[in-house]
């Protein structure tokens, strides 16, 4: 690849991963959602505080900019949970939206069946005072989360450039999930997205791998083309399967990983030299800030399709 080419590949990158991803917020920008309030929901876990920061980050952020009249935070498996924050709402309409990477088993069946959406989407849960009660798509499988990636894996580099920044034709670019064999949208989700980034050719090759499922995380170094890889995990927290279960399965020790945690220093050290390669590890795709766009394009979604009256659970 050319200087020339190289620069341009340099411009794309910029663009996928930043203004693009910014661009979404441009088109929501009405106040069409005055009489709404807006519940950012998590999975959340007694297990990891940590888990919940997105949630909080992201609702704090779409609070700030005053478009819905209420936004409000809400977890599946923490407090405060979504029944008890839905039964304290009195709006005309709920929009729930779940920051969740796929449309799995809990965000695509447990929790609407739980909330008495999956059969009547329109109408708030028994005992709410909401007229409408709209569940938007996840976050996750929003095609811009691509930009998000890239912002991730660019970032990281630039950060830690030692010894030098490598180029991105020179690099391997791993997007990391949970997968698991009880649901293939875990996997596909994961899959879809390294597909557009393997499409624009700006890496040498993209690779999905996985926690539970076959390519596994260890076997990044078996696939990888290049020298550099670039790991970016696609979890909405830094909790306890980026924080620990990834850094280990790279080649850290469990012992160097809980003590710099203890510490409180990241569990990786950018880049680090593993089985002939360089390694640099990013934080997860759920702190992204552009993240909260994605959440307000998701939003848009599903009120266009509650004024088709296509409302779904």
């Amino acid at each position: 690849m050319g200087a020339e080419r190289e620069q341009q590949v340099s411009r794309e990158l910029d663009a996928l991963a930043a203004a693009r991803v910014v661009g979404l917020s441009f088109r929501v920008h009405d106040d069409g959602f005055s009489d709404a309030v807006l519940v950012v929901l998590g999975h959340g876990t007694e297990q990891n505080a940590a888990s919940a920061a997105p949630v909080y980050q992201h609702a704090a952020e779409l609070r700030r900019r005053k478009i819905f009249g209420g936004v409000r935070e809400a977890f599946w498996k923490q407090e405060p949970q979504i029944k008890q924050v839905l039964s304290e709402i009195s709006a005309p309409r709920v929009f729930i939206a779940p920051l969740f990477i796929s449309e799995g088993y809990f965000a695509g069946q447990v929790i609407p069946r739980e909330l008495g959406l999956a059969e009547n989407a329109k109408h708030g849960p028994p005992g709410a005072s909401i007229l409408y009660c709209l569940y938007c798509q996840p976050v996750g499988t929003h095609d811009s989360m691509r930009g998000i990636i890239l912002s991730r894996a660019r970032e990281v580099v630039a950060r830690f450039p030692f010894p030098r920044a490598p180029e991105a034709r020179d690099t391997t670019l791993f997007i990391a999930g949970h997968g698991t064999e009880k649901d293939a949208n875990s996997r596909q989700v994961v899959e879809r997205q390294a597909e557009l980034i393997r499409a624009a050719n700006f890496y040498a090759a993209v690779h999905a791998i996985f926690l539970e499922e076959a390519p596994y995380i260890a076997d990044c170094y078996g696939l990888a083309q290049t020298r550099n890889l670039v790991v970016v995990p696609f979890f909405i927290s830094d909790g306890l399967h980026t924080q620990e279960d990834i850094p280990v399965r790279l080649g850290e020790s469990e012992r160097v990983v809980r003590q710099r945690l203890d510490a409180g220093q990241p569990p990786w050290r950018n880049p680090t030299e593993r089985n002939g390669c360089r390694v640099w590890y990013a934080p997860a795709v759920g702190t992204e800030p552009h993240l909260a766009d994605v959440i307000l394009e998701r939003v848009r979604e599903a009120a266009r399709m509650e004024d088709r009256g296509e409302a779904t659970g």
